[in-house]
């Protein structure tokens, strides 16, 4: 492996992990700001939105060429791989080439999901608002003020306020469930290397049967002492 891909590749990687939770609770925050009444949210299209939309843009544009520039930093390690020089340790530079593709397809995943499910709820909240915009366009105009539209307001908002409660619990179960799917991933990853170690190293494997088998003889004996104390001290006791 390249000695300058892999530093590279992590600090990548570690930067990515951190613009995707600062992504993530951007999302999250806007989605929120759309949860108040109807006078924030027609404020918010004149100022906060703007802004937000600003760094929505931008922040996207950034993990999108950080994702691109640790997709080419893979590419050159595993043309390294290929190369005469690297073949007496092309196990071990396949294995770290692997575990850093896996994590590239994680936070690859992880961002397309999260900009996918906020796209989807913007188009959902645009066509809301529509209506929303549409009732309260009718009512002024009309000048009619009964309590039939009151009352179908006032469902109306419940409603979203409702389908905002699902979202926000189905997201915290989604991102729940992503967490621990990359935590499995990384101990299989972990066992793995693990595991390929002891088959590299059979004394280190032969070590650790000897450390064991060991530790049994020495439980067993102690065990038998303590068996032989406990008799003679009820011998004695009772004697």
């Amino acid at each position: 492996m390249s000695m300058f891909s892999l530093p590279i590749a992590r600090q990548l990687e570690n930067e990515l992990d951190l613009k995707l939770v600062s992504f993530s609770k951007l999302c999250t925050s806007y989605s929120s700001s759309s949860n108040r009444d109807q006078r924030t949210r027609d404020s918010r299209s004149d100022s906060v939105g703007p802004s937000q939309d600003n760094m929505l843009v931008a922040m996207t544009t950034e993990l999108e060429q950080l994702l691109a520039s640790l997709t080419a930093v893979n590419d050159k390690m595993a043309e390294y791989t290929n190369t005469p020089g690297a073949s007496s340790h092309n196990a071990a530079l396949m294995h770290t080439l692997q575990r850093h593709r896996d994590i590239l397809q994680d936070y690859t995943h992880e961002f397309h999901k999260t900009k996918n499910n906020f796209f989807s709820w913007r188009e959902r909240e645009d066509l809301l608002g529509s209506v929303h915009r549409d009732i309260e366009s009718y009512k002024s105009g009309s000048g009619v003020n009964n309590r039939r539209t009151e009352l179908f307001l006032k469902e109306h908002e419940h409603l979203r306020n409702s389908d905002s409660l699902i979202d926000s619990a189905i997201s915290i179960a989604m991102a729940t469930k992503e967490n621990i799917t990359f935590q499995r991933g990384m101990l299989k990853s972990i066992q793995t290397r693990v595991t390929t170690l002891a088959n590299r190293f059979p004394a280190i494997n032969s070590l650790i049967q000897k450390i064991n088998l060991r530790k049994r003889r020495d439980s067993l004996i102690l065990g038998g002492v303590i068996g032989v104390c406990t008799i003679l001290l009820l011998l004695y006791t009772f004697h």
